[in-house]
Formats: C-alpha cells, sequence, structure tokens
C-alpha cells in the first residue's frame, strides 16, 4: 500500500484513546485512512496513573495499525481533551515617539512576553500563544501594525498552558513507544477553531458540558483569551435526582431516556413501579424534572452568569455557543440547559451541531502545517560577534 504524506493522530480523553491515520495530499486534500479506539487503562483525571499499563496498551495499537498499514510512524500529533489547562495573558509594550513599528519590535515583545511567562509559571509548559490585541496609539488595530508610524505601541499575547509534569509525563510516554510528539494541540483548540469558520464569527463564549467535567472558552477576534474548566458535568444531575428518590442511578439514566418531559403532567404522571427495587412509593416525574432544572441552573450560574472571572469579557461579547457532549445523550438535559440562556435576552444563543471526523482532522491538518492566522511564534535571535554585526550593517 503506497501513500503520499500520513499523519498520526493520537488523541486522548478521559475514557478511550483514539488512533487516526490521515493521508494528505500535496493541495491538502485528506482522507482518513484508519480510525481505532482503545479504552484508556492508565490516565484519571488528566494524570498518569500506571506508566507500563498504559505504554504497554499504546504500543500494542501502534504495532497493529502499523502492520495493518504496512508503514512506520516516527512522530505522532498528541490532541489532549481532558488535561488541566489554564491561560494567561500579559502585554508588551514599545515606545516608538513618531518612529516606525518593525519586525524587529514585534519580536523582541513576543519574546520577552514568552521569558516572562516561562519565569512566573515555571511549573507550566506552553501549548499555544495567541495575538490577542494590538493597539497603536489607542487604536485597537484588527492585524499588527507592522509598518505603520506612532507613539506608543502596546501587544498582547494569550498563552495556553498545561502543567510540566503532565507534559513531560506523556513525552516519555510517547517517546518509550518509539515516537516523538510533533505537536500537542488541545482539542478544546480544535473545536473552536471549526466554530469560528462554521459560523463565520471571530469573538464568542463557548460552554461545553460534558458527562463528568465542562469548560467555558473565550475567543476574541479569533484569539483565544479565556479557558477554565469544572470539575462537574451532567453526572452530577444524575447523582441528585439519584439521591434524593433512593432510586439506583442507572435507573434513573433508563428512566431519563424512556420519559418525554416535555408532556408530563405535574400530578398525575408517577415513575413506574420498575424503577423501585422493592419499596414502591408514589413519585411524581415532575420532581424529577424540578430537581435536574435545579442543577442546571446552579450549573450554569457557576459558569456562566455567576463567574466573576468573565466579568469583562461580558462587556465585549453576548454570543454564546452551547455545546451538551454527554455519550448518554439525555435529550432533557439539552432541552434544560438551552431554555435556561435562552430566558436571559441579553445573550445571543447558538447549539453546537455534533463535529464530523472529516472537518476536525482538516482542521487539525491545517493547523499543523500552516499555523493559526492569529497564532505567536517566538522566533530565536541567534547571537552574532561584534564582526558579523558589522558585516549585517555594511551588506544586509
Amino acid at each position: 500500500m503506497s501513500f503520499k504524506s500520513l499523519e498520526f493522530f493520537l488523541e486522548i480523553n478521559e475514557y478511550k484513546f483514539y488512533y487516526t491515520i490521515v493521508e494528505y495530499d500535496s493541495n491538502g486534500n485528506f482522507e482518513i485512512v484508519l480510525r481505532h479506539s482503545g479504552l484508556n487503562p492508565g490516565i484519571v483525571k488528566g494524570k498518569i496513573q500506571d506508566f507500563d499499563l498504559i505504554s504497554k496498551n499504546i504500543k500494542e495499537n501502534i504495532y497493529s495499525i502499523e502492520k495493518k498499514l504496512n508503514f512506520t510512524f516516527k512522530d505522532v500529533i498528541l490532541i489532549l481533551s481532558n488535561f488541566e489547562c489554564s491561560v494567561i495573558n500579559f502585554s508588551g509594550y514599545k515606545k516608538l515617539n513618531g518612529s516606525q513599528l518593525t519586525k524587529e519590535n514585534i519580536t523582541y515583545i513576543i519574546n520577552s512576553l514568552k521569558s516572562q511567562v516561562d519565569k512566573t509559571e515555571k511549573n507550566k509548559k506552553i501549548l499555544h500563544i495567541f495575538n490577542s490585541d494590538h493597539i497603536l496609539d489607542k487604536k485597537n488595530i484588527e492585524n499588527i501594525p507592522i509598518g505603520l508610524f506612532g507613539d506608543f505601541y502596546s501587544h498582547e499575547l494569550s498563552f495556553f498552558l498545561i502543567n510540566n509534569n503532565d507534559y513531560r509525563n506523556l513525552k516519555n510516554l510517547i517517546n518509550n513507544c518509539n515516537l516523538n510528539i510533533k505537536k500537542a494541540i488541545s482539542k478544546n483548540f480544535l473545536e473552536n477553531i471549526y466554530f469560528i469558520k462554521e459560523y463565520d464569527i471571530n469573538s464568542f463564549f463557548n460552554i461545553s458540558i460534558n458527562e463528568n467535567n465542562s469548560n467555558i472558552v473565550f475567543f476574541k477576534n479569533s484569539s483565544l483569551k479565556f479557558f477554565q474548566s469544572f470539575n462537574f458535568g451532567t453526572d452530577i444531575i444524575v447523582n441528585d435526582i439519584s439521591k434524593v428518590l433512593a432510586i439506583e442511578k442507572e435507573k434513573i439514566k433508563k428512566l431519563l431516556i424512556s420519559t418525554d418531559f416535555k408532556n408530563i403532567k405535574s400530578g398525575k404522571d408517577l415513575i413506574e413501579k420498575e424503577y423501585f427495587d422493592q419499596n414502591f412509593r408514589k413519585v411524581k416525574k415532575k420532581m424529577v424534572l424540578d430537581i435536574a432544572q435545579a442543577r442546571i441552573q446552579e450549573m450554569c450560574e457557576v459558569i456562566f452568569t455567576k463567574n466573576i472571572n468573565i466579568d469583562n469579557f461580558l462587556k465585549e461579547q453576548k454570543l454564546i455557543i452551547l455545546q451538551i457532549n454527554d455519550e448518554t445523550n439525555f435529550q432533557f438535559f439539552k432541552e434544560s440547559f438551552k431554555g435556561f440562556f435562552s430566558n436571559h435576552e441579553q445573550f445571543e444563543l447558538k447549539i453546537a451541531n455534533k463535529f464530523e471526523n472529516k472537518f476536525f482532522f482538516k482542521n487539525a491538518g491545517e493547523l499543523v502545517q500552516f499555523g493559526w492566522k492569529k497564532e505567536a511564534i517566538p522566533i530565536i535571535q541567534e547571537r552574532k560577534s561584534i564582526i558579523a554585526r558589522i558585516f549585517d550593517f555594511l551588506f544586509n
């Protein structure tokens, strides 16, 4: 089997590994050659718990894939979705005094800010850097204003960070499988690239509700400026209902799937006997509705409406993209979350469609090959001798 260019993507989430092999041609067209998933036996809440077990598991899967394709991989692109991440924003300045802003000025600011983050966030590694704001003489400029004249220039960068030890453990894990990390990408970042392209928007909040965790992201002018994760998801709603009604959690899930809560009548619809072990009690289905909606309101307030961390961003943006990614797919929960934000007229709400793999890996391939339009790449400036600098001055 002959391939033009293969990329190996390994997505790590809370429950599974997803192994995806994608073939790209010279024009950027692509085809998913192979997609395989396997259980995640050794990572719990973004932490590697059993190095040997997980290493053996990955090696076996890679061997199987390479044998099937008759191809040996050297590099892997990691897509990370369940690791603790954060965003920090720093601004750098340049007094121009009427002179022209140069590429060297921008390079110096970016490198200086990166060094500042490296010093202040010693326990974290930078995954992505974004050009957030470019302000020349108090005017916000959409693109970096290289070549323009002014008196004072301000440049803000947003740094997307992962814990250093988590990344080192991942790197050792991948190296132990005879692979190198070509690039590590936040899945959350990739998903939001999709929204920017799909909805033709640049600034928005993305609220993602998963089964065991949730997060909120703020994008401004296509730059990721804020990220916060929460250690609760839709599973906490199921737990609440189970505790209050004293019904097993798995039976509550079946009840939620089988019941049309839109059409229940407040006094007549009772939970059927089959959901109780022995002691049947007359419990109204509306009680399930009330418990769930109370918890959903509390979750939405913690994540968004009463989250003091996003107060400043709320002054700038009112568009919300809502994702409900619970694999159990409780339609009732989706409607309740949607209803909470729809009742706040000051917000514009969009419900995210389910992702298709073709869009996801198209964006991933473009990101690896070309980068993102708002990503900033620090430039390492090599030190030159005095003689070399003289020659540069004379002949360049």
